[in-house]
């Protein structure tokens, strides 16, 4: 089943100035089609009670609503996908799990890993890290354009037709440069939750992309 894919995705972070429901609201403001909840310090409660206010405001929107991790959750609140980021999941089990009508989101640092998410079914792939980035640990060597550059080319090689984005530390000055190699999209949290204006800056990333 194919699914709606953004090209410009939004991941919620948690900040000192603006909760999580609140970064969704903004954002959707500004025109976001895609929304990624990502919170990992909350329990089941607290996670139910960001997620079905976000989950209304994506649908007065009109916004795809993702939670990374929390697979658990599937059914208890409105919400169409998850993004999973252990890169050794087992995403044929996670599919039998949740169905095909859920949106399943993967992640990998090497093309190795995006074919494996392909074959295992994923609808898409945050692959990073393109920079320096604070929004999460990761020790994995830095892509760069170049990097994508090859990942892009390899999959087309192999005719593996994944919509893969970048992720890791992207600010608007690099998303032309990372579009030109191919790249399906980008997904982005502080450069834009972190930014003096957010609605602005979630605009900003989306001229350079469409």
């Amino acid at each position: 089943m194919k699914k709606f894919i953004e090209n410009l995705q939004f991941i919620t972070h948690d900040i000192d100035r603006l909760t999580h429901i609140e970064q969704a609201q903004l954002a959707c403001e500004a025109g976001a089609k895609w929304i990624q909840y990502r919170c990992l310090i909350k329990d089941d409660d607290a996670l139910l009670v960001d997620i079905n206010a976000i989950a209304e405001i994506c649908d007065d929107w009109g916004a795809t609503l993702i939670v990374t991790n929390h697979i658990h959750l599937n059914g208890k609140a409105d919400i169409q996908g998850f993004h999973i980021e252990d890169m050794d999941a087992d995403f044929i089990a996670i599919r039998e799990q949740l169905g095909e009508a859920i949106t399943i989101g993967g992640s990998s640092n090497t093309v190795e890993g995006l074919i494996r998410l392909a074959a295992e079914g994923v609808d898409y792939a945050g692959c990073g890290p393109f920079s320096v980035t604070t929004t999460k640990p990761n020790n994995s060597p830095l892509l760069g354009v170049e990097g994508y550059k090859n990942i892009v080319g390899i999959l087309k090689e192999k005719e593996i037709n994944l919509p893969v984005l970048a992720v890791g530390g992207v600010t608007l000055n690099d998303v032309e440069s990372l579009m030109e190699t191919g790249i399906f999209g980008i997904a982005a949290s502080s450069a834009i939750n972190k930014a003096e204006n957010m609605k602005e800056a979630y605009q900003d990333f989306y001229n350079k992309l469409n």
